[in-house]
């Protein structure tokens, strides 16, 4: 079978073909997939796209038409397909139902250290021979209270670290998790999760009722020196709410592994140009930010499981054994 990979970068490449071993016929391009980029897939029984490649009612359409019968995710996240349509072509979606959570729950852990401890500015400094402390103060992250927005895979392996660090645990998930209960862990609603926490990561799928989970509302509710983290998807923040308490000092410290538009932007090298989205460049702006480019998957581990579950898709779909946990359906929504 031949398969179209959009968005592809070597990395990619190196981990597909090393899992296929020439079994498949794998296709690579650089470009995303999007209404006007989707013929480029005529003729390609299945395609592979990322999470900021579209698969909307219309390129949907185009796929169907070109041939197109499988569409494949690199990603866990689906809030970029119209699974409604897709089924009403004819298309069968896939997404990746696991790789390696330590990936993003580790970066997690990265970003808040990074912002509580100052390193990143540190290591600035120092290599400017500049040995001050001042304005690198942190805080003890033992016995602080984390909330943890979402207890799948990911958001477990968080709740197990910060339970390492001492921290006392609270969750928000309608999918309550057993070995977060064992942690010690408490579910309470997402308003009481918020004004507990000294330290809220997010790990949801996006859809649509909890787009804009955070806005002025929610973050209104948050301790004036809490930590936010998201490495889920951006569009559970409303970003210039989020400017506006970071504006009013009304918020400790941001770490974002995603952005809401991040689709013009990440996954591209845009250092000679200048970016044109105001709202992210206003967000770079505040001292207490600090933004990664949706890296928080990117381990060796990671990319050989999102292969490997890539290749078991395909045969599935070869085999007629579509009825998978990885099938994207209407009705799935479950925590990641």
């Amino acid at each position: 079978m031949k398969v179209l990979f959009f968005s592809a970068r070597p990395y990619d490449r190196e981990s597909m073909d090393a899992v296929n071993a020439g079994k498949y016929e794998f296709k690579y391009t650089t470009t995303r997939l999007e209404d006007h980029t989707s013929r480029l897939a005529a003729g390609f029984p299945a395609v592979c796209g990322f999470v900021n490649d579209e698969f909307n009612a219309a390129v949907l359409a185009d796929l169907a038409a070109g041939g197109t019968r499988l569409v494949l995710l690199r990603s866990t996240g689906f809030n970029n397909v119209d699974i409604p349509a897709a089924e009403a072509h004819g298309i069968i979606a896939m997404r990746v139902g696991y790789y390696s959570p330590h990936s993003v729950a580790e970066h997690v852990i990265a970003l808040l250290q990074a912002l509580n401890r100052k390193t990143h500015k540190a290591f600035l400094r120092v290599r400017e021979d500049n040995f001050l402390l001042d304005g690198l103060l942190g805080f003890d992250i033992h016995g602080k209270t984390v909330g943890i927005a979402g207890t799948g895979k990911i958001g477990t392996i968080v709740a197990r670290i910060m339970h390492g660090f001492g921290c006392r645990l609270l969750g928000f998930d309608p999918y309550p998790s057993d070995a977060c209960k064992a942690l010690g862990l408490s579910y309470v609603p997402f308003d009481d999760m918020l004004r507990e926490s000294d330290i809220v990561s997010l790990h949801m799928p996006l859809t649509p009722d909890n787009y804009h989970i955070i806005n002025d509302r929610t973050l209104a509710l948050m301790k004036p020196a809490a930590v936010l983290i998201n490495t889920s998807r951006g569009g559970l923040i409303d970003t210039k709410a989020l400017i506006r308490v970071l504006k009013a000092n009304r918020i400790g410290a941001v770490g974002l592994d995603v952005y809401e538009e991040e689709s013009d932007l990440f996954f591209q090298d845009l250092s000679g140009q200048v970016v044109e989205d105001d709202v992210f460049a206003r967000l770079l702006t505040f001292k207490n930010v600090l933004v990664t480019g949706h890296q928080a998957f990117f381990t060796r581990e990671a990319l050989h499981d999102i292969a490997v579950a890539t290749l078991q898709n395909l045969a599935d779909f070869e085999a007629g054994n579509t009825d998978t946990p990885n099938r994207l359906t209407p009705t799935l929504i479950k925590g990641l």
